[in-house]
């Protein structure tokens, strides 16, 4: 897969800040830089990182994904405790997600039968936010700790 020749034209700092002031936050750092490098990345429905004019929290731009994923269910015990909820790589439970953050995720993407969000109830020290792939064949996200960490994974960079 070529995926530089599937890259926008970088977006303009003016067009991020407008964004930002939308969203009324901050992007995480890494997310900021990708779309400074690149707005956007992919043609297909299926499976692109969204243009900076696409983006929005998943309430606004999907409700019905936010609204199904985010509807507790009988078996859950709605939020995950912090001991399986911080777990990230190949030891994480996908179903180990919390469905209250989901409608407060921003949408970045949408990769096969699934969406790349970023979640900002869950930073680090240096303003990256979780990023997740939520798709329904996983019953929940699979998470990393920044949208770095889950492109270079999707994409196998360094693989």
């Amino acid at each position: 897969m070529n995926t530089d020749s599937d890259l926008h034209p970088p977006a303009t700092e003016a067009k991020v800040r407008q964004l930002e002031e939308q969203l009324g936050m901050e992007l995480p750092p890494s997310y900021r830089q990708f779309l400074l490098f690149a707005n956007g990345w992919g043609n297909a429905d299926d499976c692109r990182l969204l243009r900076v004019e696409e983006i929005g929290w998943l309430r606004d731009v999907a409700p019905s994904v936010a609204e199904s994923w985010s509807a507790p269910k009988p078996e859950n015990s709605w939020s995950v405790p912090d001991e399986l909820y911080f777990v990230y790589g190949h030891e994480q439970v996908s179903g180990n997600m919390r469905g209250e953050y989901v409608s407060d995720t921003l949408l970045a993407g949408y990769w096969d039968d699934g969406v790349v969000l970023l979640n900002p109830h869950v930073k680090t020290p240096e303003g990256e936010w979780e990023a997740w792939y939520l798709a329904p064949w996983l019953a929940g996200a699979s998470r990393y700790t920044c949208f770095w960490d889950l492109i270079a994974y999707e994409l196998r960079i360094g693989a």
